[in-house]
């Protein structure tokens, strides 16, 4: 019985901690979905560790998840923190302390690679030179974007101390248009819950084909409802006659939502369900009191992408073109070379084998 209570109250530790860091996670103005635990289990490929840094009331003040994930054939590992760290961005001290820890985690782990993506412009040079200061390089471009697995470049649309009327207004006047002729055509708006996932999930097939880019199952899209909770998933339907023909599946956490997944059947497109379906969201966001809206990613901003319909659809909703910083520390040059040229044919055979899992799946 001993044992079974010992246990119990460390589990009970872990799990006041846990909760500590997720609520200093939510509440910071830094926060983001990606440093949440909650992000982490769902990533089956990764370990995950949190390192945290507390002020002199032993309060947090600055965080970091780091996902850990062994890479096959080099008998090493590679430590990335997506979005993080979450602590005031200049703070040098409390970024020092935190990578510190990032590095005994990589240390333990044999890690030859340690890469942050941190929820910072681009063109903040403070931040910049406080990486390099420590050790850590740059990434100034990106040359491949199958490398990177949040956004490099994303929309964000503003939301603080603006009402709906004044953000509706601020829109394109073609997206303003757009919004009231699905209200007139009679498009409708229903929100769906776990049980409609695979009805989601089809629609999302029919996108997937039309667009020529994969779509993960209806268990993924389950899993991922289940690990970051029904409070902070919202998947929205857009009906005609009774029938959905759009849908998108959005992320609430902390004070900003994420435009997460979306699309739409080829039928009834041109009533324009998938603009009424970003105004709900981004009402949904002010109701909650969020002072952001992702759109998330775009591939570039030439002119060639910028004819793209998905970058001119985000576009005339009047957000502001982010590009995030990219920082990395290499610990053993060697695996890091090697990782660099085998990653991309790993990547490729994966993807390969998953399109014929679910060929097989299919017949």
């Amino acid at each position: 019985m001993k044992n079974v209570s010992t246990i119990n109250e460390k589990e009970l530790k872990e799990n006041e901690i846990d909760q500590e860091y997720e609520n200093f996670v939510k509440s910071h103005y830094k926060g983001h979905f990606a440093q949440s635990i909650r992000w982490a289990k769902t990533k089956d490929e990764w370990d995950y560790e949190t390192v945290v840094v507390r002020d002199e009331n032993e309060k947090i003040k600055g965080s970091m998840l780091l996902l850990i994930r062994k890479v096959p054939g080099l008998n090493s590992s590679i430590v990335y923190s997506p979005r993080g760290p979450v602590c005031d961005i200049h703070d040098e001290a409390t970024f020092i302390e935190l990578t510190k820890k990032a590095e005994e985690v990589a240390k333990k782990h044999k890690a030859f690679l340690l890469k942050m993506d941190p929820d910072i412009p681009n063109d903040d040079m403070e931040f910049k030179n406080i990486a390099k200061n420590n050790g850590f390089k740059i990434v100034e471009k990106v040359k491949d974007l199958n490398e990177i697995a949040h956004p490099r470049i994303v929309f964000r649309l503003n939301l603080k101390d603006k009402t709906e009327d004044e953000l509706f207004a601020s829109f394109h006047q073609k997206t303003r248009y757009n919004i009231r002729l699905a209200t007139k055509k009679g498009v409708t708006i229903r929100e769906g819950k776990r049980e409609d996932i695979a009805e989601f999930q089809k629609i999302m097939e029919v996108t997937g084909q039309r667009d020529k880019f994969p779509i993960p199952s209806a268990q993924y899209f389950e899993e991922l409802y289940d690990m970051m909770g029904e409070e902070h998933v919202k998947i929205l339907f857009a009906d005609y006659e009774g029938q959905p023909i759009a849908v998108t599946y959005n992320f609430l956490y902390g004070d900003k939502v994420w435009y997460m997944f979306g699309g739409s059947l080829n039928e009834k497109r041109n009533l324009m369900p998938t603009y009424l379906l970003q105004w709900e969201n981004i009402k949904w966001a002010k109701e909650n009191n969020c002072n952001v809206y992702d759109f998330r990613g775009i591939c570039a901003v030439d002119l060639e992408h910028r004819n793209e319909g998905l970058y001119r659809f985000k576009k005339g909703f009047k957000p502001d073109l982010i590009e995030f910083t990219e920082i990395y520390k290499v610990y053993n040059p060697f695996m890091y070379f090697a990782f660099k040229k085998l990653f991309p044919a790993y990547r490729k055979f994966r993807v390969m084998l998953m399109k014929k899992n679910k060929k097989n799946e299919e017949q």
